[in-house]
């Protein structure tokens, strides 16, 4: 970002010698004296109609040119102010495609972040809903295996009791076996 900003400040700083050079250049070569005449004739009469009609004076047929050497002064700096701004327009558009590259690439690498979590978030509730299906199930056995230490626990109580009896009408077929072993006396 300062490097880019630096060469902007060193673009515009050598932008100024070159747009004097444009205005010697003007002055010496006969062909960019012409252009130069024909531009700043130009700009003066359109400045003079422009003045005129904006300050209600009366409309001049014709518009006195500009002498030689006012003309290629005027031309020569007309060129020179629209270096100046042709230089300082394109690095103001430089600057902006680069920013709005650079956004562009900070966007693109958040909407993939985004994805990138959507799909993690996504995998992690399916996790956490097998999870769940999981202890559904432990809890059904829980509740069966709490069901069964229930009806062990009265069987061994009722059977520590020694009254196997209860259970004679039940389809549960219980062996007779006795505790205690009588002494038979023969």
């Amino acid at each position: 970002m300062a490097t880019v900003k630096l060469a902007t400040l060193v673009i515009r700083t050598l932008a100024k010698p070159i747009s004097t050079q444009l205005k010697n250049q003007a002055k010496q070569h006969e062909t960019f004296r012409s252009i130069c005449i024909s531009l700043a004739q130009s700009m003066h009469t359109a400045e003079v109609k422009l003045r005129t009609n904006i300050l209600g004076e009366p409309a001049r047929l014709h518009v006195k040119p500009l002498s030689e050497t006012r003309a290629i002064e005027n031309g020569a700096n007309a060129l020179a102010e629209g270096f100046l701004f042709s230089v300082a327009a394109l690095l103001i558009l430089g600057e902006t495609w680069r920013t709005s590259r650079n956004q562009s690439k900070r966007r693109d690498d958040v909407d993939d972040r985004i994805e990138e979590l959507s799909t993690n978030v996504a995998s992690l509730t399916e996790r956490l809903e097998r999870i769940q299906e999981s202890l559904g199930d432990l809890d059904g056995e829980r509740t069966r295996n709490d069901e069964l230490a229930r009806i062990v626990e009265r069987i061994v109580e009722i059977g520590l009791r020694g009254g196997w009896a209860e259970f004679e009408d039940t389809p549960l077929k219980v062996p007779r076996v006795e505790l205690v072993q009588t002494s038979s006396k023969p």
